[in-house]
């Protein structure tokens, strides 16, 4: 038994030698620039620096490592650069998943590549890519985005009125075998839909609800909203006008077009808003939920309310219980609110106001602010109503972005008390209420 220790003990100290001595990739770097220079560089969500910019990776991040041994990079990574005035870039820097085996060929597990160690973009004018005048509702109030005007409320419509209206701005969006769909929200070509329809390529096909294509450049990118924006070429294009979380009630009728599955082009689904608020499980922004059936192509339509104006975009997402053997849930389709997209828009189109409504001697104003504050609204118990300003907003817990200037938050629900919070939001604030409902008397 003695010579087999002497040999386990000099396998391994070899091992330990090999391990010591076995060659690791050197240092290497990855190299940002921008024209023009000087833009923000975001790395997984986090400011690193702006262009030019450079940052050291292991080697192994570039080249597959030698050994077992060398660092391996586990985790894609995506850049996002943006400068004002110019349109921002979301950029997968990886490649990947590869597979990895250990020695002793049983654990396994998977990494990622660098696609280069240069990245060179081109930033484009975003006042070349948005024109037009995208149109929005605040309270009943139509505002054209750029320039600021206003118009009466528009009037209920039959359901088969609404598609009528609305079907030749929604576009099926298509790339390789795959599609999803989108909608017009300016007259110049300017295209909403998700993410995840746009996710790795430059431009996709526009199919009109007339059957012609156009060529859709991707202008924009948001995967924490999974927002897309893409352009195609002309003028004069129908368009839908967006509608704020204030036009937004529980149990409203609500309307989908998109393009399923197996379905025919700008197929029609029907339900109600079943609740509005945030969703870890949806992402970022504000979300309605609705029970409207919404299938895979449907991501990126329009969520219609019975004046033809658009809530929301829908998302194709499967959702599941909780319980040790998942099931499907059924009439729960998500939305990302039309609020979260007209504050995307205020960025390119910078002579924007945001406004809000106010009643004074029984005539309605439109107030004109500079910015926005965000106010975090959340209560005990969740899942109350939001007013602000005398309109519903939405549900506990959610983010409403406000106007700054004074603002009266509501929050109320079934057997007890109303909390109200008179606010003074300043520009760029975060504002979190917190309110303990007490049971009325």
């Amino acid at each position: 038994m003695q010579p087999s220790r002497h040999k386990c003990l000099f396998a391994s100290l070899a091992l330990l030698v090999f391990l010591l001595l076995a060659p690791r990739a050197p240092a290497e770097s990855l190299t940002i620039t921008t024209t023009p220079p000087g833009a923000t560089v975001e790395i997984e969500g986090i400011i690193v620096g702006t262009t030019p910019y450079k940052v050291d990776y292991p080697g192994g991040y570039f080249h597959k490592t030698k050994t077992v041994f060398g660092e391996r990079l586990e985790h894609p990574i995506t850049v996002r650069i943006y400068k004002s005035g110019y349109l921002p870039h979301e950029i997968n820097l990886t490649q990947g998943p590869f597979e990895w085996t250990a020695l002793n060929g049983k654990n396994h597990g998977h990494y990622w590549l660098m696609k280069t160690n240069q990245l060179q973009v081109t930033l484009e004018q975003s006042s070349a890519v948005f024109s037009g005048a995208p149109r929005a509702t605040t309270a009943g109030v139509s505002v054209e985005l750029r320039p600021e005007s206003h118009s009466p409320p528009l009037p209920e419509l039959t359901v088969e009125r609404v598609v009528e209206m609305a079907s030749p701005a929604v576009v099926k969006l298509r790339v390789g075998r795959g599609w999803g769909t989108g909608f017009l929200i300016t007259g110049t070509g300017v295209i909403a839909t998700n993410a995840h329809v746009a996710e790795g390529v430059e431009s996709l096909i526009a199919v009109f609800a007339n059957g012609k294509e156009l060529l859709a450049k991707i202008v924009y990118v948001d995967t924490n909203f999974d927002l897309a924006m893409v352009k195609v070429e002309g003028h004069d294009f129908p368009y839908l006008p967006l509608a704020d979380l204030s036009e937004v009630h529980t149990g409203q009728t609500v309307i989908a077009i998109g393009d399923p599955d197996q379905g025919m082009q700008n197929t029609v689904t029907k339900g109600i808003v079943s609740a509005v608020g945030t969703d870890k499980h949806a992402g970022g922004g504000t979300w309605i939920q609705t029970d409207a059936a919404i299938n895979p192509g449907n991501s990126g339509g329009p969520l219609l309310d019975l004046h033809g104006e658009v809530l929301g975009i829908n998302t194709q997402r499967a959702f599941f219980s909780e319980e040790a053997t998942p099931r499907p849930l059924q009439g729960i389709s998500r939305a990302l609110s039309a609020t979260d997209v007209i504050q995307v828009l205020r960025r390119f189109y910078p002579e924007t106001a945001a406004t809000h409504i106010k009643q004074a001697d029984t005539k309605q104003t439109v107030a004109a602010s500079s910015g926005t504050g965000n106010v975090l609204v959340a209560s005990d118990p969740v899942g109350a109503g939001i007013w602000v300003d005398g309109k519903f907003v939405g549900q506990t817990p959610s983010t409403i972005p406000l106007p700054v200037g004074p603002h009266r938050v509501e929050v109320k629900a079934a057997g007890v008390q109303i909390w109200s919070r008179d606010l003074d939001v300043l520009k760029d604030s975060q504002i979190t209420l917190h309110p303990v409902l007490a049971s009325s008397p």
